[in-house]
């Protein structure tokens, strides 16, 4: 009896290791085999016309971060500055996600399971479209003599066009155009699984709405907001496209400096320097993710422990 069931567990992780082997030989070669590159590219010394030389650099980083030795390269703050204005300019697209999408989430969950879907699949139709293509879109919508500036002039709001085109405003409305759907869907999920016997029995206690939502309504939530931010702010943070196409020359991201260094300045360490800070900073958010997922299972399982208790 014990051997058969040596054999068939034995069986069942021969199985789990046939099924997992692919994907991990997937990720092996295809992010970790770069992510290495990566790494050991941006301590090298860039190369005279592109390319490397295989000699230790550290002077990547320190045109980074203030440790430049003048001889042989310039510390500019303008790095900082760029870096700094990415995580500005996503910050602003979160936030102005979490502020469109948070009451649309509450308005979803309260319909009819048909409409529900309906809603989602609108939401999620751009995806069926080209992303060049809809932000191109809003280039003839942003542009002096687009829709936008057409329909204010035409209603007597403005005398002259607004400059929106080519400016940090429209690299913003053009990352939270695309980056609303992922916003979305964590909220809406963690809004569909609100207990609504612990708002009526806040409710019954006394609570008015405003204590109700940031005492029980915003905590219960919370996991979902942290997603929806996270999952917006890491691609909004490194995004080259929407700044190349609505920010042109005048709106520089880490995204498009990143770009510029391999394709055009082709210093390549350099550019692997600048993915590095990238990585570390997405990193760090992502640790932060975790730590606050893991409290809330705690929690969670710690009530529903001292529900089973007292019952």
């Amino acid at each position: 009896m014990s051997r058969g069931h040596n054999t068939l567990e034995n069986r069942r992780k021969l199985t789990l290791f046939g099924l997992l082997l692919p994907p991990s030989i997937f990720l092996a070669v295809f992010f970790l085999g770069p992510l290495t590159i990566m790494i050991v590219y941006s301590w090298l010394t860039p190369g005279l016309y592109g390319g490397v030389e295989w000699k230790f650099f550290h002077l990547n980083y320190g045109r980074i971060l203030g440790w430049a030795d003048t001889k042989y390269e310039r510390f500019d703050p303008v790095y900082i500055e760029i870096f700094l204005r990415s995580v500005k300019l996503a910050a602003t697209t979160v936030l102005l996600s979490l502020i469109l999408c948070y009451p649309v989430a509450f308005w979803v969950s309260r319909m009819s399971d048909r409409m529900k879907n309906l809603v989602i699949f609108l939401i999620t139709l751009p995806f069926f479209i080209s992303l060049i293509v809809r932000l191109f879109a809003w280039v003839l919508i942003l542009r002096p003599t687009g829709f936008f500036n057409q329909a204010l002039m035409g209603l007597g709001l403005i005398d002259q066009p607004l400059e929106i085109i080519f400016t940090g405003t429209a690299v913003v409305i053009g990352m939270v155009y695309v980056f609303v759907p992922f916003m979305f869907l964590p909220l809406y999920a963690s809004i569909e699984k609100l207990d609504h016997s612990l708002i009526e029995a806040s409710q019954d206690l006394g609570a008015n709405r405003l204590q109700t939502f940031f005492r029980v309504i915003l905590p219960m939530t919370l996991p979902g907001i942290v997603g929806g931010s996270i999952i917006v702010f890491i691609p909004s943070l490194g995004n080259f496209i929407v700044p190349s196409l609505l920010g042109g020359a005048k709106v520089v991201m880490i995204g498009n400096l990143i770009e510029q260094q391999f394709l055009s300045a082709r210093n390549w360490p350099f550019g692997a320097a600048l993915g590095m800070m990238v990585m570390a900073a997405v990193l760090v958010l992502l640790l932060y993710y975790i730590r606050i997922v893991t409290r809330e299972e705690r929690r969670s399982g710690g009530s529903k422990v001292a529900e089973e208790v007292a019952a």
